[in-house]
């Protein structure tokens, strides 16, 4: 390689004197300046389509994305419930639902009683306000999921919890029910 430099330099000293008294034709200047504006014309044609050829496909995007929600959102908004994706999870919706309102209706009894407190009853107001919280959340989900099996099953988790919490607390208002009522036949 070093041989070949030393043989091109050798050439061009050799040669020095012609080179430098030799110009280029006249108008080289302006045809090379041409070709190069022709160089960045075509690169700038070739901006444009991408541009429009970008701004094309997401203008399609945006209108299929359109056309899909417009005709669709009657079949996401109404599903907000488990009954209303299949007969079965209606019959485990049921049968949770009335279990919950069936350990309510006995807390109401309990409050009537006077087997509460004001500390019972908020604590107990809390708790369902967060459950109606978490269910909001849950039927958004579903609204917006109805077929994924992760929000029926996080659905299904917060009917089971909501009632074992719910007879949780009625077995332990039961047993200081039947405490009182022992402790009053003691006394009499």
């Amino acid at each position: 390689m070093d041989n070949e430099k030393d043989n091109i330099e050798k050439l061009i000293l050799d040669n020095l004197d012609g080179l430098n008294e030799q110009e280029p034709k006249d108008g080289h200047f302006g045809r090379f300046e041409q070709k190069l504006k022709q160089q960045n014309r075509k690169d700038k044609v070739n901006l444009r389509i991408v541009w429009r050829v970008a701004a094309a496909v997401i203008f399609v995007f945006l209108a299929v994305n359109q056309t899909v929600i417009y005709f669709s959102p009657d079949q996401q908004e109404t599903i907000t419930a488990l009954g209303e994706i299949s007969p079965e999870y209606n019959e485990v919706e049921f049968y949770y639902t009335s279990s919950i309102d069936a350990g309510l209706n006995q807390w109401q009894q309990f409050d009537e009683v006077g087997l509460l407190t004001d500390e019972d009853k908020l604590m107990m107001e809390n708790e369902l306000a967060e459950f109606d919280e978490v269910l909001t959340d849950l039927q958004e989900d579903l609204k917006a999921n109805p077929n994924d099996e992760r929000v029926i099953n996080a659905m299904l988790d917060y009917y089971q919890n909501k009632l074992n919490i719910i007879n949780l607390i009625i077995d332990k208002l039961q047993e200081v029910k039947i405490q009182k009522e022992t402790n009053h036949e003691i006394e009499i």
